[in-house]
Parts: structure tokens; sequence; C-alpha cells
């Protein structure tokens, strides 16, 4: 059993693929499906991980309900990202959240957040940094551990 993200386009599933191809460092196009000429339906991999997006006409907006967690290791791969998923008509949101130009939702995170939001058993430790993090669009990781370390 296999669990695959399927995303709704009006007309746009195979400028998506093509798209988000182009962000992430390991994707492949898998296959377009086309009927009377008209792509129909495309399948795609980012980073190991399965897609389907569909031209299916008129869809409901996407919302902040789903969103895709990107774990990053570096602060290079979160600049990347973002930038990259909020170019030509994205928006940045707060705590590391962002809208693509197609209006689906991201979160672009470093991996280690979870432990420094533990605290290491801390709570004025894990207070510090989910205060920090509460003031950010995009996460800085240093500033995540300056908040984690004390400074």
């Amino acid at each position: 059993m296999t669990i695959t993200p399927f995303l709704w386009f009006d007309t746009q599933a195979e400028e998506a693929m093509n798209y988000y191809l182009s962000v992430f460092k390991h994707g492949k196009a898998k296959a377009v499906h086309r009927a009377q000429g008209r792509v129909m339906s495309v399948e795609f991999e980012l980073d190991g991980q399965p897609f389907m997006a569909l031209n299916g006409g008129t869809p409901s907006r996407f919302t902040e309900s789903i969103s895709f967690f990107v774990s990053c290791e570096t602060q290079a791969d979160i600049e990347r990202l973002w930038t990259a998923l909020i170019a030509d008509g994205g928006a940045p949101s707060r705590c590391g959240w962002l809208k693509d130009k197609f209006g689906l939702s991201w979160q672009i995170i470093p991996s280690s957040l979870g432990h420094m939001l533990s605290g290491g058993g801390d709570a004025s430790r894990a207070g510090r940094v989910l205060n920090t993090m509460l003031q950010m669009d995009k996460l800085d990781v240093a500033r995540l551990q300056a908040a984690y370390d004390g400074n």
C-alpha cells in the first residue's frame, strides 16, 4: 500500500509538476497522461515521495489545512526552497509556512526544530525558542539556536 498526495488544478498540472521539479533537487517526472491532445494528469516524484496532479477544471482552493512539511538540514536549504517557492506570486506566512504561486501551502522547517522546541526538557529554553519562532516568517536556524542557548 502507498499513499500519494493527489493535487487538483484547473489546467496547470503539468506546469506545477515542472515547477516543483525545478525546485526540488531530487525529483523526476514519471508520466504525463493525455486525452484528446490535452494533459489530463501527471505523475511525479519529489525526494522519493510520489505525487499525482489532475487538470480537473476549476477546483476548490488549496488551504492551510493541508500543507507539505519539508525538513531541511541546513539554512542554505531553507533559503533555497523558501526563495523558489515564493517566487512568481507565492507568499510568505508565519513560522516557516508559505504558499507557492499555485496557492499550495508548504512548511519549510529546520530538522533541528523539534529538538529545540522540546527545550531538552527545559521549559524556559523551549519557551524562548517558541517565542523566537513566532516572530519569524522564514525560519532562521542561527536565531533559533541562539534562543535555545539563551543568547
